[in-house]
């Protein structure tokens, strides 16, 4: 199934492959990935930068 450009907007926190990705992306934890889905909710924009607050 390919992914939307909505899919690509959003971080499936319960998603181990998504959050393993962003953390290899952002260079941060996979909890560092949880812990800001939780915090800013699965917006993808909102995840990276409160990720880049971080570092």
């Amino acid at each position: 199934m390919p992914k939307t450009m909505q899919d690509r907007a959003r971080v499936a926190g319960g998603q181990d492959h998504e959050v393993r990705y962003e953390a290899k992306k952002e260079g941060v934890s996979k909890g560092a990935v949880k812990d800001a889905v939780k915090d800013v909710g699965n917006s993808r924009k909102k995840v990276e930068a409160k990720l880049d607050k971080k570092r």
